[in-house]
């Protein structure tokens, strides 16, 4: 049995060459965990955006391709396909290793993510969401220190919550203190809790409750935001605080917002961050990154 296993899902051809340098990095960057087994999903339907030239490029970096079947019911629901891939991911991974890092593809990896290795006891680790998204009708997060919301009363109701188990957590880059709230671009689990079937079950289980709908109808974001929230449901309902590793500010930076963000809440040095998310690979090109992971970042951008 493996100690862990990287896997992400491709779902375009922008994702499939963010792939190819997530995997490029765990294997350049990766430190002690440069040979860990990679895993790389993509659906069925849309094997065609893996082009034969990155398709031998995974395969040269020793990256596992593994189509999963598309669910129509939900497919066309924003972060559906997302959800499905992680719970595939747990299923296929579980007695094949101990420990799963499920993340977005538009991940890199900068130094050796050390803490990916739980200790026993830790069941999952996490890191908080980036930040706080507001709108005249929708708030991504719940303050801790304000009411709970309708939507989120609906969604700790649903995922059987109960008040005793919600945390604060402070968000990533704006340091607003939330009811735990977990972004779900990275998380590493054991796959024998699963966890990531769970969230898909409640996935599908809630996103055409009528009640929901109610609020996918006033603003989009909340469609767009549903998939964490329910994450979020199902780790509070399922899991003991004890067993959540919150990972270092160094895993999971948003160098999308890095210059939105005050400097005050900047890493000291943008080399000394352990994974980060891009969201865009024109921002890698943007970030003051020193030698060598400049220089490598360059020759595969």
């Amino acid at each position: 049995m493996d100690r862990l296993i990287f896997s992400s899902m491709v779902h375009s051809s922008d994702s499939c060459r963010e792939a190819l340098i997530l995997a490029a990095s765990i294997r350049k960057f990766g430190g002690r965990l440069s040979d860990t087994p990679i895993w790389v999903l993509i659906p069925e339907a849309n094997k065609d955006i893996l082009t034969l030239d990155v398709e031998e490029q995974l395969i040269f970096l020793d990256v596992k391709i593994i189509p999963f079947p598309d669910d129509s019911e939900v497919r066309k629901f924003p972060f559906a396909r997302y959800v499905y891939a992680a719970a595939t991911a747990e299923s296929l991974s579980n007695e094949k290793t101990e420990i799963l890092a499920w993340m977005c593809s538009d991940t890199i990896v900068i130094r050796e993510p050390q803490h990916f290795l739980l200790e026993m006891g830790k069941n999952i680790g996490y890191r908080p969401v980036h930040h706080l998204v507001k709108s005249p009708t929708f708030k991504s997060g719940s303050i801790y220190e304000e009411p709970i919301d309708p939507f989120w009363e609906l969604v700790y109701s649903e995922c059987n919550v109960p008040e005793s188990k919600i945390f604060p957590m402070k968000t990533h880059v704006d340091h607003y203190i939330l009811r735990a709230y977990f972004n779900a671009g990275l998380v590493v689990i054991r796959p024998e809790m699963l966890l990531l079937q769970s969230w898909w079950k409640k996935f599908k289980e809630l996103y055409n409750e009528p009640s929901f709908k109610e609020f996918f109808e006033k603003d989009d974001l909340y469609s767009i935001f549903f998939h964490q929230a329910v994450l979020t449901g199902v780790i509070l309902s399922t899991v003991e605080e004890f067993e959540l590793l919150e990972l270092p500010f160094s895993y999971n930076y948003p160098l999308n917002l890095f210059f939105e963000t005050p400097v005050e809440y900047h890493p000291r040095e943008v080399n000394d961050l352990i994974t980060a998310r891009y969201e865009d690979i024109s921002v890698l090109k943007a970030i003051p990154f020193r030698d060598p992971f400049q220089s490598w970042i360059k020759d595969h951008l």
